[in-house]
């Protein structure tokens, strides 16, 4: 039997996936007092039965009566699940100094970015290079870009993107997309289901071979009046889509797919429960644990997302701090890695000591059970030298130390459709 005990407003979510596999994925909510937001699937998520939970300033379900997050995880991992995801925060950025404006504030460089193509990016503190938020851009056109940030981070980077925008101010248009829903359909199924939704609502074959990992997609669907945008993307490790749809279509696309997928018995609607043990299997950060504005990218794991000639050229916030780590691992005092743990699980805050001593070397910054490897995995920070894969560490759990095992992430192999 699902287990779930909220607390106040900030505090830890734990819940058992069921007798024989306990998972606890924990979240802090950061709302304020006073009534929650509602997404465009609130009352839809209500009438399903879903435990909603207050998550970044959002009421937003956790999972859904009669089924664990532990069986709304392995659901995922071998059918489809749908995912509410509309607190995200939608904007578009255009006009001629679009591009500018986003070199200066981000390390990515983005004049390699096909149109229709997506990156994983960084908001970047000035001189530390901390990272502000996560993101993901995507080009529309050389001067046009569609940018999704953090609903947590929402104030924090509305008043980053007014400061850091006054010197394009003249160039470019920063417009926040405040009336879409955006919903994630994630798994094996996914392409299935929504090529058959996409048919049959638009009367015409919808080919999606062709869309890789990464690339978009507008598809004109008339009786709805309007177009979808679909990314082929996702936080947790499977093929998937993430479908961008106005707020008074979203109930009826999300009803469309879960009809669709009804034949069969393909999907179920996943909570973030499932969110996060897949997201962590999957080896992805999430902001506010295991980024914040004291990390930067190439400590946590993301070099690949800093351009190398944005990284020679240094001019962005952060270039200080960036360019030399980017040159110079002496300059990289800590590392984000994986970790396999012995006994309980560790949590967000378990402190990571060198071996037999208490000598502290690191954080746990997320952790849980893996329902699909059936072991217990985490993801923190260590003092670069302790970081070599297979390298063991203590790691205090509930008083005592546990065994820990520096491992390489994803824990589980990404089922990403990519391009041959």
């Amino acid at each position: 039997m699902s287990l779930l005990r909220t607390a106040r407003l900030a505090s830890t979510l734990r819940i058992a996936a069921n007798s024989k596999f306990r998972a606890f994925p924990r979240f802090y909510s950061d709302a304020t007092p006073g009534a929650l937001a509602k997404t465009p699937l609130y009352d839809l998520h209500v009438a399903k039965g879903a435990k909603m939970v207050p998550f970044a300033g959002y009421s937003m379900p956790v999972l859904y009566t009669g089924e664990s997050v532990g069986e709304s995880h392995n659901w995922v991992r071998g059918k489809a699940g749908l995912f509410d995801v509309s607190h995200m925060v939608q904007h578009r950025l255009t006009g001629p100094g679009a591009l500018s404006f986003l070199h200066s504030v981000t390390p990515s460089d983005l004049t390699r970015l096909p149109q229709f193509q997506s990156t994983l990016s960084v908001f970047l503190r000035p001189v530390t290079g901390g990272i502000v938020d996560d993101l993901i851009i995507t080009s529309h056109g050389p001067e046009d870009f569609y940018v999704v940030t953090n609903a947590a981070c929402k104030d924090k980077d509305l008043a980053y993107i007014a400061e850091n925008m006054k010197p394009f101010s003249s160039d470019v248009k920063h417009e926040v997309l405040t009336r879409q829903g955006l919903v994630a359909l994630q798994g094996p199924l996914a392409k299935d289901i929504l090529t058959e939704y996409l048919t049959n609502i638009t009367g015409s074959p919808v080919d999606l071979s062709t869309l890789y990992f990464g690339n978009s997609m507008f598809v004109e669907i008339p009786s709805l009046e309007e177009k979808l945008h679909i990314a082929r993307a996702g936080y947790t490790g499977e093929d998937g889509f993430e479908i961008s749809i106005s707020e008074k279509n979203t109930e009826t696309v999300t009803m469309g797919l879960l009809d669709v997928g009804s034949t069969g018995d393909r999907i179920r609607l996943a909570g973030l429960g499932a969110r996060d043990s897949l997201r962590l299997e999957a080896g992805m950060c999430l902001y506010g644990h295991d980024l914040d504005d004291t990390t930067t990218p190439i400590e946590a794991g993301l070099k690949w997302l800093v351009g190398k000639t944005r990284a020679m050229d240094g001019n962005f916030l952060g270039a200080e701090t960036i360019s030399r780590q980017y040159d110079n691992w002496s300059f990289v005092p800590r590392r984000r890695v994986g970790f396999f743990v012995e006994g309980p699980p560790a949590r967000e805050g378990a402190e990571i000591v060198e071996k037999g001593t208490d000598n502290v070397i690191g954080k746990i910054t997320s952790g849980c059970p893996s329902p699909t490897l059936g072991k217990n995995i985490g993801m923190g920070y260590i003092k670069s030298g302790f970081h070599k894969q297979g390298t063991e560490v203590g790691i205090k759990v509930r008083g005592k130390e546990r065994k820990g095992t520096v491992t390489k992430m994803p824990f589980v192999e990404t089922k990403y459709y990519k391009a041959p």
